[in-house]
């Protein structure tokens, strides 16, 4: 869920000759190792191994536990990763991209520990932790390993933008400014003080906890903004308007909450509106084929090579592995988890082109598609349809995260294939954080071990649990819909795609275009189209994932910061120059999606120590 970003004035990759060699840079501190030397890489991994990585899957795990979403962690990495690399000067650039390479690779995995509480759900029997961190450790290797492989297709041959890629880029470019590097990170431990005081609230102040106060939730939509906060309060406010006539149809129960029935709607909104972009990015996609099909390709720099029969070996080799870890170790049907690889094949394409062009990796579609898929073809065993799914969202998350890496890495000039190491290293990383986290996190609150699909009135507080939510939603009645869910289903798949096709001829409008950028009329009318009368499909459907109360906090976030930007900038002087080498500043790196970080730092860090604490309670 992350938002555009305003470019440089030239997006073109560097030159073979962008990195000086180790010997050309002298480090503005005498302790710190010549780039390039074992003792440079030693530094790196550790940093990024045992602080930025832990610190990122912690929060992307809470996140997911909590909201239902999580914030990538390159930015946070990157920032800080800026502070061990700024000795080196411009070319720590290089060092801080590893960094947030192998940290955002931790964190992708760790975001996958709602699949061991989605087990938990089903009333799956939970193999020992270790079979559990090997199976999800193949996979992300596999998945490393596709990501690398469509590479050249997708960064240098159709040179997509990856928005959050090039934020990332122009954040280590510019952090090489001390006064700005110092800033970002007061803005971001700023945040984090916050959102541990708002969780400290409510664990101790009832009022609080009465009105589900979540400064994660609250963090979320502060990075994200207004215009993709208000739907979900859209679609929250007409569920609870509909509530009695949908509990009168017979669609829910008399106790049952809106998203019991919502996350279905949710789901086929986000597959109608994905038929749409899908289409649409094929386009795109020929197009640049073809406009790039005459190119004279000049010599390839070294940065950049990749040794291709070795990476397929590795793609064939990991993919063997995870085969065999499923069906030796847990005990998996063969054919499934083939089905799981295959998919996972398709997937890390069409969704790597998505996250190129629109900045977003529909997960949730490709998840959804392949149960429909896996129904089609017969499979009616849930826990078994889950295994082979958790095959393609580890590999999409992971892939199409490794790719977003390389096109931070295409505009920087990074070496490819040590990020590509780095990335390995993270994966193991996050293989075995993943599976720890989920059961310390599982351990320390038991009420994200309970089904909120057959226990709907059980408090929950501020584990919302929304992505565990719909995965369990989508898989559990595999092959036996009710009526009342088809149909459900079948007005979201309308809705999202008859909204899809408006927002595409609106906004694809020149004179629309044109009267929106024009007055405060224009945009308040656009802000009118965007938030509530053609809000995105995906924005709306986050408010049939979520309880009531954490579409509010969600809301508030992003109205917020939206006005907190709009306020800031007609206050702020002209500018007189940039803050570093006459770059614009990315809005990642405003003060509302940094303090927004924080907050969601702050919290899950709080709540992770407080579950530590009463484990060792328990255990003492």
């Amino acid at each position: 869920m992350a938002h555009p970003v305003q470019p440089l004035p030239s997006s073109e990759p560097p030159s073979s000759s962008a990195s000086a060699s180790p010997d050309q840079v002298q480090p503005r501190f005498g302790w710190l190792p010549p780039i390039g030397s074992w003792k440079y890489h030693v530094l790196l991994s550790a940093v990024a191994l045992l602080i930025l990585g832990p610190l990122g899957g912690i929060a992307a795990s809470y996140m997911n536990f909590s909201v239902g979403f999580f914030i990538g962690g390159q930015v946070l990495a990157g920032i800080l990763g800026s502070a061990v690399t700024y000795g080196y000067g411009a070319e720590g650039k290089h060092g801080a991209n590893y960094m947030q390479t192998m940290a955002a690779s931790v964190a992708s995995l760790c975001a996958m520990s709602v699949l061991i509480q989605a087990m938990v759900w089903m009333g799956m029997e939970m193999p020992p932790a270790w079979h559990l961190m090997l199976f999800v450790g193949c996979v992300g290797m596999f998945a490393v390993g596709v990501g690398m492989l469509y590479t050249p297709l997708l960064v240098d041959k159709l040179q997509l933008d990856y928005p959050s890629g090039f934020a990332v880029a122009n954040i280590l470019r510019a952090l090489t400014d001390k006064r700005l590097l110092k800033a970002s990170i007061s803005k971001l431990g700023g945040g984090a003080l916050l959102g541990a005081f708002g969780a400290w609230l409510t664990e101790k102040v009832a009022f609080f906890a009465a009105i589900s106060t979540s400064a994660a939730t609250l963090g979320g939509g502060m990075i994200v903004g207004s215009r993709i906060t208000v739907p979900a309060v859209v679609m929250a406010v007409l569920g609870a308007w509909q509530l009695p006539y949908l509990r009168e149809i017979g669609w829910l129960g008399p106790q049952d909450p809106f998203r019991k029935v919502g996350f279905l709607i949710g789901l086929a909104m986000i597959c109608g509106a994905a038929v749409v972009d899908l289409a649409l990015l094929a386009g795109q996609a020929l197009a640049r084929i073809r406009a790039r099909a005459n190119v004279e390709e000049g010599n390839e720099p070294a940065w950049k090579k990749v040794n291709m029969p070795r990476l397929l070996a590795w793609v064939v080799g990991w993919g063997a592995a995870t085969l065999a870890v499923g069906t030796l170790v847990l005990g998996q049907p063969v054919v499934w988890l083939l089905f799981g690889l295959g998919l996972a094949l398709l997937f890390v394409l069409i969704n790597g082109i998505s996250y190129g062009i629109t900045d977003q990796n529909p997960i949730s579609s490709a998840f959804v598609i392949s149960i429909m898929l896996m129904s089609l073809m017969g499979l009616t065993n849930p826990l078994v349809a889950l295994m082979a799914a958790t095959i393609l969202l580890i590999s999409t998350s992971v892939g199409c995260d490794m790719q977003q890496d390389r096109s931070t890495g295409w505009r920087l000039g990074t070496h490819r294939n040590i990020q590509f190491r780095y990335q390995v290293l993270g994966v193991t990383m996050g293989a075995v954080l993943c599976v720890g986290l989920a059961r310390v996190f599982m351990t320390a609150y038991p009420t994200l071990a309970i089904n909120q699909l057959d226990n709907p009135n059980v408090p929950v507080g501020q584990w919302g649990s929304a992505m565990t939510y719909k995965l369990v939603g989508a898989i559990r009645d595999l092959g036996s819909l009710s009526d009342a869910k088809v149909k459900a289903m079948v007005y979201g798949l309308v809705i999202g795609f008859v909204i899809q096709v408006l927002r595409k001829v609106v906004n694809g409008h020149a004179g629309y275009k044109r009267y929106i950028k024009s007055s405060r009329a224009g945009f308040a009318l656009g802000w009118t189209m965007d938030s509530i009368v053609l809000a995105s499909p995906y924005a709306l459907s986050f408010g049939g994932f979520v309880a009531f109360p954490a579409a509010m906090w969600f809301g508030a976030g992003g109205v917020i910061a939206s006005v907190w930007n709009t306020v800031t900038k007609k206050l702020a002087p002209p500018a007189s120059g940039s803050p570093a080498e006459g770059e614009a500043l990315p809005e990642d790196m405003s003060t509302m999606s940094l303090v927004g970080g924080g907050l969601i730092a702050g919290e899950s860090l709080f709540f992770l120590i407080v579950g530590l604490i009463g484990l060792a309670s328990l255990l003492a």
